[in-house]
This record gives structure tokens, sequence and C-alpha cells, in this order.
């Protein structure tokens, strides 16, 4: 069976005003080259997410290749992406495991935002995405996305002391001197370089806090060395509702996870579209469901839930090379590199005091992402319906709030999602009725080179 691309120009060369479209390829050397490049630029992302959560490192890998491969089978080869860890799933899997280490428990809620995802591709994919803008305008949209960042703030502190919590015996002072730097590393490395090695400043400043933490001796490598070089990912069982009904209780936490996962996947369709100067909005539906189906199977298995990635977006940016090819070669490589319990307890060997360094500053970049919607999407805060809907969730979500019914517990997340919805559609049904301005539901739009995680 023929291949589905065809060869750009000489298969060598990518002349300064030209693009490598996704239906077409470089040779299979640089195609391979460019797929491994593609792998450093989501690899710190998606590492992070299972070493913060206690999810295994190499299922997360294995979910990550695979639901790439996915994707883009299922946009028709059309859409280049690479589908990493999405840390919009941190706040809610912390939640739900706080009580023991199931991890199960959490990966049920993963498991049921994919199939809310895959939902959601296939109602847009027939009627639009109208709805979506009319029920989560950008003013709602954006403070959801702003509380489940900010709602991670309380958990950076332990980190931060060397997790005393769970080893009291930490020298919390030498642990907070490498969380310094590690989040000097990261801020240097993101104004001192660009390009590539710019938009990979988080991993790279993990990297330099990693080596401090070694000098320090706060790195334990005997697990490193008793892991063997293959094996198989570290999967883990989803949890079952039927045999344990507390496990419905944790979905109002992670439901509005989805409102970032549409977000992203629509961010990520139209700057693609924006840089290849073609219309891809009728693959968001497609977009939507690959998502939902990789994050599906990312909880059967003991994945983290997937997004699409901006770093990836970065790197087509700069080589200017969209070949979908690519991104074959690098779902390949994650599966391969899943196969390694070695790389897996590699990255577990990262001291809390390196994620406490790095998570202040991602933590907050969470947060950010959803003012960038307010930004992009011009929403007027000189207006009071949108200064008490951005206001009263946020307050709500920092702050944790919790409300309990039976089994059923709702979080600050969840309190924060429902108050963003309640009080803007509240406030302007009101408005209506007194007979005044009302604005307009516009869609959400996230411009730029970078979509948000």
């Amino acid at each position: 069976m023929a291949l589905p691309w065809k060869l750009h120009r000489d298969g060598k060369s990518v002349t300064q005003d030209a693009i490598v479209l996704p239906e077409e390829r470089l040779s299979w050397p640089r195609t391979i080259g460019f797929g491994a490049q593609h792998v450093v630029a989501m690899f710190g992302a998606t590492f992070l997410v299972p070493l913060i959560t206690g999810f295994s490192p190499t299922a997360t890998l294995f979910f990550s290749g695979l639901g790439t491969l996915l994707f883009l089978l299922i946009t028709g080869n059309r859409l280049p992406s690479y589908l990493g860890s999405s840390f919009a799933f941190i706040a809610p899997i912390m939640a739900a495991t706080a009580g023991g280490d199931d991890l199960g428990r959490a990966s049920f809620g993963i498991l049921a935002i994919g199939v809310l995802m895959a939902v959601v591709g296939l109602v847009v994919n027939r009627f639009g995405t109208g709805w979506i803008n009319a029920l989560m305008p950008p003013v709602v949209m954006g403070s959801v996305v702003a509380l489940i960042g900010f709602n991670l703030a309380p958990a950076v502190k332990n980190n931060w002391l060397g997790d005393p919590a769970n080893h009291p015996d930490v020298d919390q002072t030498l642990s907070s001197w490498v969380a310094v730097a590690t989040l000097v590393a990261i801020l240097l490395i993101t104004v001192l370089f660009r390009g590539l090695i710019g938009r990979l400043s988080i991993v790279l400043g993990v990297a330099v806090g990693y080596v401090v933490a070694v000098f320090a001796g706060l790195v334990d490598f005997s697990p490193v060395e008793r892991a063997a070089w293959i094996g198989l990912p570290g999967f883990h069982a989803v949890g079952n509702p039927f045999a344990d009904p507390t496990l419905w209780g944790l979905l109002p936490a992670f439901l509005p996870v989805v409102l970032v996962l549409i977000a992203e996947n629509v961010g990520h369709v139209k700057s693609v579209g924006l840089m290849i100067k073609r219309d891809m909005d009728p693959l968001t539906g497609r977009a939507l469901l690959a998502d939902g189906v990789s994050t599906i199977l990312a909880g059967f298995g003991g994945g983290s839930g997937t997004t699409t990635y901006g770093e990836n977006i970065g790197v087509m940016a700069a080589t200017r090379v969209y070949s979908t090819a690519a991104y074959w070669a690098a779902g390949v490589m994650a599966i391969l590199l899943s196969m390694s319990p070695k790389v897996g307890q590699l990255i577990y060997s990262v001291p809390p005091a390196v994620l406490g360094g790095v998570t202040v500053a991602l933590y907050g970049l969470i947060g950010l992402i959803g003012i960038k919607i307010w930004i992009d999407n011009h929403v007027d805060f000189s207006k009071p319906i949108n200064q008490f809907s951005a206001a009263v969730p946020l307050i709500v979500g920092i702050a944790n709030f919790e409300l309990k019914f039976g089994a059923v517990e709702f979080g600050g997340i969840a309190l924060g999602t429902i108050a963003a919805v309640v009080v803007y559609h509240f406030m302007r049904t009101l408005a209506k009725m007194r007979g005044g301005d009302v604005e307009v539901a516009a869609p959400v739009v996230t411009g730029g080179e970078e979509t948000p995680r």
C-alpha cells in the first residue's frame, strides 16, 4: 500500500519562503529526525504530570504516543499534532488521590472525561461550536481555566521544602535552595535563549535543578540501577464505580477539565490553520473526538489524560515542517521509550525540591492561560457582568471551597466552574429582563504560535 505523503521537492531542504505541508514529507532520515525533535519538545511537559501526580511515566509515554497515532488517523492525517499529558488533570488527580495512593480512582475520572470529550467531538462535528460559545463565553471559559491553575497554588510549598509531609528528616533549607536554582534556571533559559531552546525552558530548567540536586545529595539512584532496560510500561487498572460507588463523587472535580481541553483543541486547530494558510475549522470535531478517544485509552491503562501541545506547534513554526509523517515518527518513538523501566525510574528520581521550583512557575502559567483567553477575545472588564463572572469563581477556586452531598464532593474547581456559569447567565438574564444591553457570547479564540496546555 502506498504511503499517503508525497515528497517535498527533493526531500532534503525547505526554501525560506516554503513550508512542508501535512500531506508532504522530507526524506525518511530527515523525517525521523524531525520526529525526534517533537519527542524532545513534548517530553519535559509530558513527564512532569506523572512525576507530580504519581502516575507511571512509562504508561504516560505509551498512551501519549498511541494517542498521537490515533489522533492522526481520526483527523484523516490532515492535522499535525502531538498529544501529551494535560496539566489540567493535575488538580483533580491530586484531589482524587488525597486520601491514599489508589491511582485507579483518578483513572476513572480521566476515563470519564475522555468519554465526555468524545461525545463533545461528535456533537461539534455535527452541529459546530456555536452551542459551546453560548454556554461558555470567553469570560467564563477564561475564568474556569485560570482557577484550575491557581487552585494548585497551595500544593507548591510542600515540594519546595522537600516534601516534609512524607520525609520529616529532609533538610528544608537545602531543598529550598535547590528549588530556587531550578526556578532561576528556567527564568534565565527563557530570557537568554531563542528558538527551540527557549521553548524548552521548563525541561531544561528541571535538568539544571536535577544536576544541582545530585551534587546536594538529594537524588537516590538505586532504583534506577535496579530497573531493567526493557520491559512493559507501568500500567494500572481503572477503578470500578459499580464496585466502589464513591468514584462517582470524584466526577465534579474532573468535569471542568473538559472546558480546558476544548479550548486547547480549538486553539490548536486555529493556530495550525493560520500557519499553513488553510481553513482547518471543519476538523475541530474530529480533533475533539480524537483527544477524547486518546484520553479514554489512557484512563483504562493508567496514563495521564492527553491534549494537543503548544511546544510542538512551536517546533513547526520554527522549522516550517508541518508534515504529519514527522508526528507518526514521534508517536512511535514515544511508544518505544515507554518500553524502558529504567527511563521511568530515572524520571521518578527527580526530587521534590526540583518539582517545587518548577511548579512555582508552572501552576501560575496554567492560570495565566485563562487570562490569555480573556485577552485574545477582548473581554471588557468595565462591564459588571464580566467582572463578577471572573471575580467570584476565582476566589472560590483559589480558596478551594468544598461542598458535600452524601458521597458526592464538590471542590474548589467544580464549585468555581459552577459559579462562573451561574453568575454569568443569571446576571445576563436579569439584564435582559430589565431591557439593558447584553453582550453577545463571542467564540473562544486562542491565537499566536502556542496553544494552552
